[in-house]
This record gives C-alpha cells, sequence and structure tokens, in this order.
C-alpha cells in the first residue's frame, strides 16, 4: 500500500488547487489541503487491510465490504471482452475519475443540505485519515487552523460554512483522483477512466511506458518519490516560496555588498 505517498500526494494537490477553488487565507488552505489528504486514501476503503478501512474498526470495515461488493457487482456486469476474469474489487470502482466526481459531488450536496454537522463530520474524518499516513503532527496543526480560521470569521461563521460546503467537495474529488493518478504510475496501474473503453477492456489499467512504472513500498517510492513531495508539500504553503526567495535574495545581496 502507498498510503503515506497518496496521503502526502494528496496534501500538495491540495495545496496546489486551493488557490483556483477560491481558498486563499492560510488557515483555509491548510484545512482544504489536509481534506484533500485523506480523502486521497479514500480509494482504498476497496481493500479490506487498507489504512481508510481499519480507520473506524467496524464503521469503516462495513463500509469497504459494501464497496467491493458494489465494485464486483458493477465489473461483473460492465467488463469488457478482454477485461481480465477477475473479482472486480481492488483498484476497480473507487479508482475511477468517475467515482472521484460523483463523490466530490455528493459531499458538496451533502454538506450544504447537511448543516455545521455534515460539514465538521467530512473535515474530521479527512483530518484522521490523513494523520493516520501522515503522522500525529498534523491533527494539532489542522485543528489549529480550524480554530484559527472560526476566530477570524466568528461574524459570518454561518456564511463562511456555506462556502466550505462548496469546496469540500472539490477536495474530496481532487484527493480520490490523486490517488488514481498515482496507482497509474505503478505496474498495476489503474482503470480511472471507466467506462470509457479502450483496446476491447472497460477497465483498461492506466500506466505509462514499463520505464516510468514504480512498485509500491520499494526504493523508488521510499528514497525519491515522498521526499521529493515532503519538500513540495512545504514550499507549497501559501507564503513559504516567497520567504525562501526573499531569503535567498538577501543572502547574495549580502554576499555581493
Amino acid at each position: 500500500m502507498m498510503g503515506r505517498t497518496h496521503a502526502l500526494t494528496g496534501w500538495c494537490a491540495g495545496l496546489a488547487v486551493a488557490p483556483a477553488a477560491g481558498v486563499t487565507a492560510l488557515s483555509q488552505v491548510v484545512v482544504f489541503a489536509a481534506t484533500t489528504a485523506g480523502f486521497a486514501l479514500l480509494p482504498d476503503l476497496d481493500h479490506p487491510g487498507a489504512r481508510a478501512s481499519k480507520l473506524l474498526g467496524p464503521v469503516t470495515g462495513a463500509l469497504s465490504w459494501l464497496l467491493r461488493k458494489a465494485s464486483a457487482g458493477l465489473y461483473s456486469v460492465t467488463k469488457g471482452p478482454r477485461d481480465e476474469n477477475g473479482k472486480g474489487t481492488h483498484r476497480h470502482l473507487s479508482h475511477t475519475l468517475l467515482f472521484a466526481l460523483v463523490l466530490g459531488a455528493a459531499t458538496a450536496a451533502g454538506t450544504a443540505a447537511g448543516g455545521p454537522w455534515a460539514v465538521v463530520g467530512v473535515v474530521v474524518f479527512g483530518l484522521l485519515l490523513a494523520e493516520d499516513a501522515l503522522g500525529d503532527w498534523l491533527l494539532p496543526v489542522a485543528c489549529g487552523a480550524v480554530v484559527w480560521w472560526v476566530v477570524e470569521n466568528s461574524h459570518d461563521i454561518t456564511g463562511q460554512l456555506d462556502q466550505v460546503s462548496g469546496w469540500l467537495g472539490i477536495a474530496v474529488a481532487v484527493g480520490c483522483f490523486t490517488h488514481c493518478l498515482g496507482d497509474a504510475l505503478t505496474e498495476s496501474g489503474c482503470p480511472f477512466l471507466f467506462p470509457v473503453p479502450i483496446a476491447g477492456e472497460t477497465w483498461y489499467e492506466l500506466r505509462p511506458p514499463a520505464f516510468l512504472r514504480f512498485r509500491t513500498g520499494k526504493t523508488v517510492e521510499n528514497k525519491v518519490l515522498f521526499p521529493l513531495f515532503v519538500v513540495l508539500g512545504v514550499v507549497l504553503i501559501p507564503g513559504v516560496w516567497s520567504a525562501v526567495l526573499d531569503a535567498v535574495a538577501g543572502v547574495f545581496s549580502g554576499v555581493s555588498a
């Protein structure tokens, strides 16, 4: 499983997408990225041994079972003539762009209809998923960002929560899609363009040429990709890159003087 790498790339994707979603305040960006990081783990709910499946014990275990049954049922009635004769559980239904878009839309609609408690539920679930993969440091940071945000907007907290409902759906969809992109770079590939038929397969596993693929949990992931995204995950935080540039400029100006 690529748990921590999925969460970290989800964090980076959240930081990159936040401005386009209209999320600009630092406190909001941190919450948005943490939610995206958490939901970048959700597609693996279709595997009983995944972090997402074990997170809340019997609750997420039952959701995992339901997702596997739904995925297997959909696979049995939609597979093309050249699709594998497999079960269609892991890396199928939840590993598609369609799933990401539907779950994102359902999140936006559900949080808009459910109000503050629905918003809190989605954010907390995302934070717990992300914290489980990336470490305990994320929880106080994200919770601090939430408190900061609430204090800053205490005069219009209802309006802020209405706004959150919209971008939470984006965070969830981006997280799931980022997961699919990561899996597409592995040797197994990912059928995230389902139900578009490709070469006689409805569940065609997209992947790059063999020399660009990597094996999960091995050297490329642990020694190259993860450290790279750690650096990117810091640099993308609003204000960090400009601070780095200012520091470098200050060093060079001091040297030249």
